[in-house]
């Protein structure tokens, strides 16, 4: 090879490793700008000019909102109810609203924020629209990312009134002091960068528009179930990082804080209630009980602060709207689990050995009150055919026993029976052989339980 030859070689190689770089370039800054515009794609400017701040009180001060009719305050107040706001923004033993509640997520701890009306370390400063911003599209005051464990992808379609009598409200409410705690994400999530990019291939800004086919009632369900009630923030299934399925797709999700397992709404054979008389879904939501069902675990919580409280339009609409969702089955038919268990072959000695112990400790802690044959007594759940004790998960089935089962108080059913807790007194052997024996006992045949299942439940 000559000496120019080779020198037109290398010029070659620096030509393309140029152009490399230079379409690299070009492909960052396209999908950084594409990230910048799905992040602000539909977000309103802040209406400061309508807000004044009080005269006198220098930049940053709190905006001075319009004086709130008592109709307006009324309004915000059952919207937070709604929404259970005081819910997760109270920590255990603190001031209602102040925030400092943790709520794990699987990429770290989230811990919630203080919104009561201090100038300083709450809502004090904050106008009616930077509220609105936040609420709808997940953008702090000062312009920061909110993790989405804040359901802004579910409150994006609260209306406009609806988030103003909201922020009324909260104003109104006696102001604490209590520092906001920062989150404990772990890399890459805590980066403004990748919450962008989340909100990019997941978030869409999208105002509740109603159906015209559909009744003005499951309008109304609707709204509530996906939009400021926030249910399927826990109902619905989410992928690996974390982003929510449709309400009508299969599968639920973990509800991380409590380790129990939400179960899809859509699905007959979950928490689908498309086959349930609507009033014992509204005396469900109402009381926490029905001919149908009892809630338990996280669940109870929402009946006690939240749905209990909702107007019977709204209990009936929400009722309307849930009896409608139906998507694809992820379980197998119930029919099929007689000649289910006919097909299956004959189980190894380690397992039957497993359900003998499992017969002998449900013989021990629990047969009084559900009975020789998982029928249940009164006040008393039964096992036998409990969507339940059957969910292919048996997550529920272990935390029951683990933590007991406990269903709300409420103004309808104001002394509940409650399953005391066994986590005291079984091991995780125990709890796997007894949780084994109620799933394949009396017709029911979901698989058996391994220790495992039990310490990764924990």
């Amino acid at each position: 090879m000559t000496a120019g030859t080779a020198a037109g070689s290398r010029r070659a190689v620096r030509r393309a490793a140029v152009l490399a770089l230079l379409a690299l370039a070009a492909l960052v800054a396209a999908a950084t700008a594409w990230v910048l515009w799905r992040n602000f794609a539909g977000e309103p400017a802040l209406e400061r000019a309508a807000e004044p701040a009080s005269p006198g009180a220098g930049p940053g001060a709190a905006a001075t909102p319009p004086p709130a009719d008592a109709a307006t305050l009324a309004r915000g107040e059952y919207l937070a109810r709604a929404g259970n706001c005081l819910g997760c923004h109270t920590r255990r033993g603190g001031a209602p609203g102040a925030g400092g509640r943790p709520i794990a997520t699987p990429f770290g701890t989230v811990y919630s924020a203080n919104l009561t009306p201090d100038r300083d370390t709450g809502l004090g400063r904050w106008s009616a629209s930077e509220f609105r911003r936040a609420l709808q599209h997940g953008r702090s005051r000062d312009g920061h990312l909110l993790a989405p464990a804040f359901p802004y992808p579910n409150f994006t379609r609260v209306t406009r009134a609806d988030a103003d009598a909201l922020y009324a409200w909260l104003m109104s409410r006696p102001a604490v002091r209590q520092q906001n705690r920062p989150h404990e994400l772990r890399f890459p999530y805590r980066l403004q960068a990748a919450l962008a990019v989340w909100r990019a291939l997941f978030f869409r800004a999208e105002p509740f528009v109603p159906d015209p086919a559909r009744s003005e009632a499951w309008n109304r369900g609707s709204y509530l179930v996906n939009g400021l009630a926030h249910c399927m923030a826990c109902h619905a299934s989410r992928n690996f990082l974390g982003a929510p399925a449709e309400a009508t797709e299969p599968g639920g999700n973990i509800v991380s804080t409590q380790q129990w397992y939400a179960p899809s709404l859509a699905d007959a054979h979950e928490a689908g209630v498309g086959d349930w008389p609507l009033e014992d879904v509204v005396a469900l939501l109402k009381t926490g009980t029905s001919p149908r069902g009892t809630v338990m675990g996280p669940m109870a919580e929402v009946v006690a602060r939240s749905t209990q409280h909702l107007a019977e339009a709204d209990l009936r609409a929400m009722a309307e709207y849930l009896r409608t969702l139906q998507g694809p089955s992820a379980a197998p038919a119930a029919a099929s689990a007689a000649s289910t268990a006919a097909e299956r072959p004959p189980r190894p000695p380690p397992v039957l050995a497993m359900l003998a112990r499992g017969r002998r400790i449900y013989g021990d802690h629990c047969v009084d009150c559900h009975g020789e044959r998982g029928e249940g007594t009164p006040g008393t759940a039964a096992l036998a055919g409990s969507r339940a004790v059957l969910l292919a998960t048996p997550r529920n089935v272990i935390q029951a026993i683990r933590h007991g089962g406990f269903a709300p108080t409420t103004a309808g059913n104001p002394r509940p029976f409650g399953m005391p807790p066994f986590g005291l007194v079984l091991g995780d052997d125990d709890i796997a052989a007894v949780a084994s024996y109620v799933r394949t006992s009396w017709g029911n045949d979901a698989p058996v339980v391994e220790a495992i299942d039990v310490w990764r439940a924990k």
